[in-house]
């Protein structure tokens, strides 16, 4: 990405990258990904599990060869959330999670790396919507996604949270692709 670096997604390898995405998920600020608490090995079995599915995918994001974040993708029709909206050909589900920075931070880092993650989701022709659910408390990710042009939908009491919705159609894509 010009004036940014490189950004790389690489399937998560859940023995490999367990130590990594644990520093992050059992972090305070990574509430909202609902693994504060768990272990390493929880975290390698988790991603491990994911790993053997064919609808959902976790990708460990690098920028300039350094972990940066992650990335899990699904398909809604394929995902309890598809129980709780008219889930049309296309669509995408995203959970994203970036990594605190390992450097100073620097201005429009979180919006460049989420148009990286627009421009991953929108290489493949076949997704036509993005869908994204983050916690009704989640005011970070809300305000990432509404940046990037997502559109807000309901909110609906999953199982494990209390979520509002958002999509994204492909043509208003305003932070990347």
């Amino acid at each position: 990405m010009p004036g940014f670096g490189t950004v790389v997604f690489r399937v998560l390898d859940p023995e490999h990258d367990a130590a990594t995405v644990h520093r992050w998920v059992d972090d305070e600020r990574a509430r909202f990904w609902g693994m504060v608490g768990h272990t390493v090995e929880r975290v390698r079995d988790i991603y491990a599990f994911v790993d053997s599915l064919e609808t959902h995918h976790a990708y460990l994001i690098e920028h300039d060869g350094h972990p940066a974040g992650l990335l899990q993708t699904y398909d809604p029709e394929h995902d309890p959330l598809g129980e709780y909206y008219p889930v049309r050909p296309g669509d995408f589900g995203i959970h994203f999670l970036f990594a605190p920075p390992v450097t100073a931070p620097r201005s429009g880092y979180g919006g460049a790396l989420f148009g990286a993650v627009l421009d991953f989701v929108w290489s493949d022709p076949a997704h036509l919507r993005v869908v994204a659910e983050p916690d009704v408390r989640n005011d970070r990710s809300r305000r990432r996604l509404r940046l990037a042009g997502f559109t807000e939908g309901a909110e609906v009491a999953l199982d494990h949270k209390r979520a509002c919705l958002y999509f994204l159609e492909r043509d208003r894509d305003v932070a990347g692709g």
